[in-house]
């Protein structure tokens, strides 16, 4: 794809820098040479982990989420660190977030969560070689999760209740939905 709808940045003002993202408001020169402004949120980019346990089940984290005033099923995720690989991230929001951990883990894809306004690049993983982690590890001081282990069925019902209610997570359930199929075929 080509950039003949590009936007050129005029001028950008920093509205906001916080601990997980960043606003800013650009004027941009559009196509037909009119000006705009477009509100961007500036995110470090995270990783997600679609994981499944020996007994097929797929880990979820149920987390409240303020933006939607409700608690959600999610698969686990967590935002990148200054320098850090999505692998490493990878493990270390599995271990903090699960208990469990993996010596495997496949990269999937990545994709823009909400590039209308946010530049987070979401890195999705696959694991199914889970085992204990050795040592329990801390959860951030404002983050409360708690554990969940369902099948594709029982996880498919979620969505449709609304409880698993975020794209990473759904994105997950179709691809285990697909991966089966190729699985399972002649």
């Amino acid at each position: 794809m080509h950039n003949k709808f590009e936007e050129k940045t005029l001028k950008t003002e920093q509205i906001f820098q916080g601990k997980v993202v960043h606003l800013q408001v650009d004027d941009v020169l559009l196509p037909n040479g009119e000006v705009s402004k477009r509100e961007v949120i500036k995110h470090p980019g995270a990783v997600a982990v679609i994981a499944i346990t020996p007994e097929k089940k797929i880990v979820l984290v149920e987390q409240y989420r303020k933006p939607l005033e409700k608690s959600i099923l999610e698969i686990p995720a967590g935002k990148l660190e200054l320098g850090e690989q999505p692998e490493v991230t990878a493990i270390r929001e599995l271990e903090e977030e699960t208990g469990y951990t993996t010596e495997k883990l496949e990269f999937v894809t990545s994709f823009y969560t909400s590039p209308g306004f946010a530049d987070e690049l979401l890195y999705v993983y696959f694991t199914d070689q889970l085992s204990p982690v050795k040592e329990e590890k801390k959860l951030d001081d404002d983050e409360f999760v708690e554990l969940f282990e369902l099948t594709l069925e029982e996880a498919e019902k979620f969505v449709l209740e609304e409880k698993i209610h975020d794209v990473k997570t759904v994105y997950a359930l179709l691809f285990l939905k697909d991966k089966l199929s190729w699985n399972n075929r002649p």
